[in-house]
């Protein structure tokens, strides 16, 4: 009988907190190695430690980590038919950053994220786009019309915008091991340390994203 009433008070205890979370926000976080936490332990990761920084704020809300490394905005738009399940509110989306490695051309990530945006648009989904600063290694136009996407789609759409995923990594004057400190070795994703830096600043704009859904 002992064992019928605990399983009870458990099952009833799990029912609940399903419920709790139904009634909350569902994010998506779209994205890639930054936002899947390459090279980190799980708990270090972009989504588990924005998901503690919400629940330390007391913001009913989940966060669904839909980042899979090494993907490009065709990857992101390939798969987010999926992503955008009716339980999901809002969505973060941050690609760009393989296909500036691949050096793709700045009209087919415009068109993918275009495609992105839309979808979102027609599942009523809010969406909070992380921007992408390419590199001047490939050239002035090529920068120009990389850099443009993000605020130009953000405007078009209405969607809330954010400059970029590093913004919280300010480099302290002009020293840029204060950056280096917060990267793991490739240079390329942060680390644990680094990931708390942007969690605090693009947090912000997650609360935006999470109020604005709210208001739809």
């Amino acid at each position: 009988m002992r064992k019928v009433i605990v399983g009870t008070v458990l099952i009833l205890s799990a029912t609940a907190a399903r419920a709790a979370w139904a009634e909350g926000m569902v994010i998506a976080a779209l994205g890639d190695s930054l936002t899947q936490g390459y090279g980190l332990v799980q708990d270090e990761g972009f989504v588990p430690q924005l998901q503690a920084w919400l629940d330390a704020r007391g913001v009913d809300a989940q966060v669904i980590n839909a980042g899979v490394s090494g993907d490009t905005t065709a990857g992101g738009l390939a798969r987010v038919a999926w992503t955008l399940t009716p339980d999901v509110d809002a969505m973060i989306v941050a690609l760009g950053g393989n296909d500036l490695l691949r050096g793709l051309d700045p009209g087919v990530s415009r068109a993918n994220l275009d495609g992105i945006l839309q979808a979102a648009e027609q599942a009523d989904v809010e969406v909070l786009l992380v921007g992408m600063d390419a590199p001047g290694n490939y050239g002035p136009e090529y920068k120009q019309a990389f850099d443009s996407i993000y605020p130009e789609l953000a405007d078009s759409y209405g969607t809330l915008y954010a400059p970029s995923f590093f913004e919280g990594l300010q480099m302290e004057g002009d020293d840029p091991a204060s950056v280096r400190a917060y990267m793991q070795p490739d240079g390329i994703h942060p680390n644990a340390e680094g990931v708390a830096l942007i969690v605090e600043t693009l947090g912000q704009s997650v609360l935006e994203l999470i109020a604005a859904a709210q208001s739809s």
